[in-house]
């Protein structure tokens, strides 16, 4: 099997077996996602495996392999599950006509999603860096790149050719200092989002050649 084969066997092995159409099945896998966030919480990657989120779902192994082939499939599902009221609230910050505004905003949706569960964002984090060269965006994420791409398209003197990388550095940086704040925070405040919002209006001002 060449290279780009082994590659498309390996993104099957992470897309789930089946959508979810009736609700025993959506509650069935609202709890086996459920239960994989509780072990990653609990027990680490260490204790990430599908036997420890079969039982902690309370299904079958039998039950779990119906829906996802393989733990990082289940892992992929969760990051979905989790990024959706991110995305979406994110998303509408960014229909504000007030930039800056809606740049805060953005930041504090970003915080607020992080020390929602801070273990479970850190690992999930971590786990979406590992498949990205298999899987490199999820339907979420490739949504708020779209989002952060518009936004910047009609952001002041930032050239609207580079809003899609713009877009690209942002979300890199936010997550990345989000992540570090959510080691040690319990909640949002002005100390803890006012760095953050300066260093994406530094980045701002650093590519569109604005003095701040």
């Amino acid at each position: 099997m060449n290279n780009s084969q082994s590659k498309k066997a390996t993104v099957r092995r992470l897309v789930p077996r089946k959508t979810p159409s009736q609700p025993r099945s959506a509650h069935t896998v609202g709890t086996i996602l459920e239960g994989a966030a509780h072990i990653l919480e609990l027990h680490g990657l260490e204790g990430y495996t599908t036997n420890a989120i079969a039982a902690r779902a309370g299904v079958s192994i039998g039950s779990l392999y119906q829906y996802f082939p393989t733990k990082d499939a289940v892992t992929i599902a969760l990051i979905e599950r989790e990024s959706l009221d991110l995305v979406r609230e994110a998303t509408e910050a960014l229909q504000g006509q007030d930039h800056r505004r809606a740049l805060r905003q953005l930041v504090e949706t970003a915080i607020r999603y992080q020390l929602r569960r801070p273990q479970l964002a850190r690992l999930l984090d971590t786990e979406q860096g590992r498949l990205a060269s298999l899987m490199p965006g999820t339907a979420h994420a490739a949504a708020m790149h779209a989002a952060l791409t518009g936004f910047l398209a009609t952001y002041p003197s930032l050239d609207p050719a580079r809003a899609g990388r713009s877009a690209s550095d942002l979300m890199a940086l936010i997550s990345a200092l989000t992540d570090a704040a959510g080691r040690v925070e319990t909640e949002i405040s002005p100390s803890l989002a006012d760095p953050i919002e300066g260093a994406v209006l530094g980045y701002l001002n650093a590519v569109s050649g604005t003095v701040a």
